[in-house]
Order: structure tokens, then C-alpha cells, then sequence
């Protein structure tokens, strides 16, 4: 790895939905963050096993079913109509990622979680620093940590003032019944924070760049107002993108063989997404970005227990996001040439800026 970790990746398709699936892969990998105090230590429950990762996840899940994400769709409607206003009233060029990519999945998952807006850029800059793997592990740390602190500040004043949203919901429904402490909420509020706004931005910047170089596609969205054509237009995109790559790691607990090859106890396992979205044994001509095809069960969000939570609400949002840009900047293109583009050397890559004009 980047680190100099050695560390076993998993690239096949099957290989990686079964390696998601088997106990014997523990997701309990992260090192220590928090140093030891009087204080409970958080537990980030993306990073427990069942049945612990259930029992806090099931309290988490209530914002991010489909019902909910789906009710969600004209509040996301209207901050996409808000950002792409101001960037055509400046006029062309402009940068997609700072000036709508970026924008409104931050405030989206703000809004949901109850994060003022006003104090977002602290947790675009930390998330941006934490994930580069340029960063070394303590300025990682150190990231981590300060978002952390102003979410505990956060959840003592919504413990105290609590208001519609998530923060406000898992204090009262849980916290205040001894099923949960603060700082859980806190930590689980950090990593929602920045997976929410940082994954969906980078979706969005890419997946403008896929659509301009096959714009047959880009069209055809434009033109559309069938939810189905939208909605399977952008799994492709998650399949064609895979956006996180180099997140899903696993333990083992014990010895086992994975895809033919003996994995020891204590080995770690990373599952290459993109890879196993690019498998020809799960699609044909995987280099090809085709909105037509199936691309049910992609790993786009990963699989299994541990799949993303905010999968409904990814979804939501590029599908307004897209068939929006698409329908109300059908002359969109870039703005320098494609070799010129600048992309993130990150763990969940992105680009750094998109210049287009129309």
C-alpha cells in the first residue's frame, strides 16, 4: 500500500462479495484514534462485526431508507436549481467541483445530520487533508480528530437544544435510553460527514467528465423524464467509476482461502472495487460506459452488511444532479483538453477541479 503496508487485494467480482460476506474477514481494522481517557471510547460502527455493527447501524439507518432519501428529492431538487442558477448567471467557464459537485452533497448530508452550513469548509479541508495519501498517518490523525471535537461540541448543544435531524434524533431516541453515548454519536456523525458530501462530490465531477466523452449518453439524460433511464444511467456510472478505492479493507480472524490463495490470520485484505466492477466475468466489455446494460449487483457501494448506508441517498442525489446539468446545459463542455484535467491522489478519487464551459 501507499503506507508500505503489505496487504492481500482482492480484484475479482466474486471473489470480492465473498470476501465481504465471510466472517473470518473482520472490518475491525482501523488503528486507534482516540487516546485512552475516563471518557467511553467512540465506536465507529461501520468498523465493528455483527452483531455489534447491526445493533448500532439499525440506529442509524432510520434517515437513509428509500422512503425517507425519496422524500428527500425535491429539498435535493432545489439546491441543485440554486447552485447550477449561480453558475450560469456568472457565465462560463466555471469549475463543476467547486461550484456545484462540491456544494450540494455538503450541504445535503449538513442538512440531514443538523451541521450548519456556515461551518463546512472545516470538514471539506479535513476530509480533502485525511484522505490524501500523501498525508502522513499523524496529519491523518490529526484531521480526524478536529472534526471529531466540533462534532462532540455539536452534539452537547443539540443534547441540550435538540432539532430536526439525525444528531438531534439518535440523542433522544437512543442516547437518552442508555443505548448509545455521545461520543459514538459524535465519532458516527464524523464518518457520515465526510462519506457523505466527499464520495457524492467526487460521483458528480467524474461522472460529468464520463458523460462529455460519450455524449450520446449525456443526450439522451437530458431529454429524459423517465426515472427508470435516469436511475440506470447512474448505476453504470457507479460501476463504470468506483469512486472509493482503497477504503474496504478486512482482517482475518483466521485462516482461510480466498479465490485459491491462503490468507493467514492476522493478514489484512483489500477489495479493489473498481476492478471488480470492471470483471468481464460480471459484464461484458466493462471498459465500454453503457447506460443500456444491467449493472445490478455492482460493488460500487460495496456489498453485504457493511454496504454503504448512504447508498439511497447517493442515488437521489446524482440522479437530480445529473438529469439536471444534462437538461439545462445541453451544450456543456470541457474547458481545457482532457489530458490537462487534474485528479485527486486520494483513497476516494475525485478530481480537484473541473473546468467546463457551454
Amino acid at each position: 500500500m501507499w503506507n508500505g503496508q503489505p496487504i492481500w487485494s482482492v480484484s475479482r467480482y466474486q471473489d470480492i462479495r465473498a470476501a465481504l460476506v465471510d466472517p473470518r474477514l473482520s472490518a475491525e481494522t482501523l488503528p486507534d484514534l482516540f487516546e485512552s481517557s475516563g471518557d467511553q471510547a467512540p465506536v465507529i460502527f461501520a468498523r465493528t462485526d455483527d452483531p455489534e455493527h447491526h445493533r448500532l447501524r439499525r440506529m442509524m439507518t432510520s434517515q437513509f431508507t428509500f422512503r425517507r432519501t425519496e422524500a428527500m428529492r425535491p429539498q435535493i431538487q432545489t439546491l441543485v436549481d440554486e447552485y447550477l442558477d449561480a453558475m450560469i448567471d456568472n457565465g462560463p467557464p466555471a469549475d463543476i467541483v467547486r461550484d456545484f459537485a462540491l456544494p450540494v452533497p455538503s450541504m445535503v448530508i449538513a442538512l440531514l445530520l443538523g451541521v450548519p452550513p456556515e461551518d463546512l469548509e472545516l470538514f471539506q479541508h479535513n476530509t480533502a487533508a485525511g484522505l490524501d495519501v500523501n498525508s502522513t498517518d499523524e496529519e491523518r490523525a490529526k484531521c480526524f480528530i478536529e472534526m471529531y471535537a466540533y462534532i462532540q461540541e455539536l452534539v452537547a448543544r443539540k443534547e441540550r437544544e435538540p432539532g430536526d435531524d439525525l444528531i438531534s434524533r439518535l440523542i433522544v431516541d437512543y442516547v437518552a435510553t442508555g443505548q448509545l453515548d455521545n461520543n459514538t454519536v459524535a465519532v458516527n456523525a464524523v464518518i457520515m460527514m465526510q462519506a457523505g458530501h466527499e464520495t457524492t462530490a467526487n460521483m458528480i465531477s467524474l461522472g460529468t467528465v464520463a458523460l462529455l466523452e460519450n455524449p450520446d449518453a449525456f443526450e439522451r439524460l437530458g431529454r429524459t423524464d423517465d426515472p427508470a433511464v435516469i436511475a440506470n444511467a447512474i448505476e453504470e456510472l457507479m460501476r463504470y467509476l468506483s469512486i472509493v478505492h482503497a477504503q474496504v479493507d478486512r482482517v482475518a480472524i483466521e485462516d482461510l482461502t480466498l479465490g485459491g490463495q491462503l490468507i493467514r490470520a492476522g493478514d489484512k485484505v483489500l477489495m479493489n472495487l473498481p476492478s471488480g466492477n470492471w470483471d468481464p466475468e460480471f459484464v461484458d466489455s466493462p471498459e465500454v460506459f453503457d447506460v443500456d446494460r444491467n449493472t445490478r449487483g455492482h460493488v460500487g457501494f460495496g456489498y453485504g452488511t457493511h454496504q454503504c448506508i448512504g447508498a439511497n441517498l447517493a442515488r437521489v442525489e446524482m440522479q437530480v444532479a445529473f438529469a439536471t446539468l444534462a437538461r439545462r446545459l445541453p451544450g456543456l463542455k470541457l474547458a481545457v483538453p482532457p489530458a490537462e484535467l487534474k485528479f485527486k491522489d486520494a483513497d476516494i478519487y475525485g478530481m480537484k477541479e473541473l473546468p467546463v464551459t457551454w
